[in-house]
């Protein structure tokens, strides 16, 4: 595991910011460039040097992020991704090549291949297909019939950390989650809410009230978080959909005089880096965020040099890193 010093040292700065960073602290002033080199040089200290296999030819690859700096930054489970693609290209050899919105078909002639990361609507989907270049989505589906996708298992990680907390005890379990705008002003609904409200009801536990959506921010994990706390019947136990939301549910319940686990339990979902640094260190479900990176770089790698037509689409399993922050009922 790598230190606070480590992270410090990369990054430039004190070990000081890089704690306050990590944890989200929303007094501490710095640009968003500085907090970018210390989530950047925290993801590159937990990366898994993989075997390098390189080709004789060598790509030009499209790379295209449908989000921005700022929410890379709140939620950085797209900043790991990112980064794992960006190795895994540079170790191949290949070249990297911006794409945004307003890309010309023109400068995409040369290219091999796209690899898309993020939440894509309809639009952006067509402004892909125009390119008419191999094409992997990474955390979304595209078109199944044309494009490679790579996508986390979502329901089998919700009905895991469910039966977790169920078996500790719990049968009071709140869910936050966020929705977004996409770029056609159509909803995007979590993709987690349908697990959960499925899981709940054959338990016999679903509780409306317990619900709550919003943003995917620290921000929203807190006042969200306090909306639950404030309940007649309050939760034992909180699952958010990503880390962010559940460093501001930390938030929510230390001002409120609560102790955490033993008054409310939070789960996470992601595992960046960070969440291992957080007092007490947060249960959270394992997303293999270098995996899909470098999958996606090689499974694009594979379709353009063997040709292949015939699609794929990969579900990556999770994993439950059971830490600090879930307490047992039943002891």
């Amino acid at each position: 595991m790598a230190t606070i010093k480590e992270i410090a040292e990369r990054a430039g700065v004190s070990a000081a910011t890089v704690s306050r960073v990590l944890n989200y602290d929303d007094t501490l002033n710095v640009q968003d460039e500085t907090r970018k080199r210390v989530f950047e040089a925290a993801e590159q200290l937990e990366y898994k040097v993989k075997d390098k296999k390189r080709r004789k030819k060598k790509l030009k690859l499209g790379v295209f992020y449908s989000y921005s700096l700022e929410e890379e930054l709140e939620d950085t489970f797209y900043l790991s991704v990112r980064v794992a693609i960006e190795k895994k290209i540079e170790e191949d050899g290949h070249k990297k090549i911006p794409l945004t919105t307003s890309t010309t078909l023109e400068e995409t002639s040369a290219l091999d291949g796209v690899i898309a990361l993020g939440t894509f609507s309809h639009s952006m989907v067509e402004k892909i297909k125009s390119f008419h270049k191999p094409t992997i989505f990474v955390d979304a589906v595209g078109d199944l019939e044309l494009f490679d996708s790579i996508v986390t298992d979502m329901s089998h990680s919700v009905r895991e950390v469910l039966n977790y907390l169920f078996d500790q005890g719990h049968n009071k379990i709140a869910f936050i989650g966020g929705i977004d705008i996409d770029d056609d002003g159509k909803e995007v609904l979590d993709a987690r809410l349908p697990s959960y409200k499925a899981y709940m009801q054959e338990k016999g536990l679903l509780r409306e009230e317990y619900i709550q959506i919003g943003g995917y921010t620290p921000k929203q994990g807190y006042l969200l978080g306090k909306k639950l706390l404030g309940m007649k019947e309050p939760p034992t136990a909180i699952f958010t959909a990503n880390d962010s939301l559940a460093v501001g549910c930390y938030k929510a319940i230390q001002e409120a005089g609560l102790r955490l686990p033993e008054d409310v339990s939070v789960v996470g979902f992601n595992d960046i880096p960070m969440a291992k640094y957080l007092i007490p260190p947060l249960t959270t479900v394992h997303v293999n965020m270098d995996f899909m990176g470098e999958q996606a770089v090689h499974i694009l790698a594979e379709r353009i040099h063997l040709e292949r037509e015939i699609s794929m689409h990969i579900s990556i399993p999770t994993t439950l890193k059971i830490r600090d922050s879930v307490y047992d009922i039943n002891q």
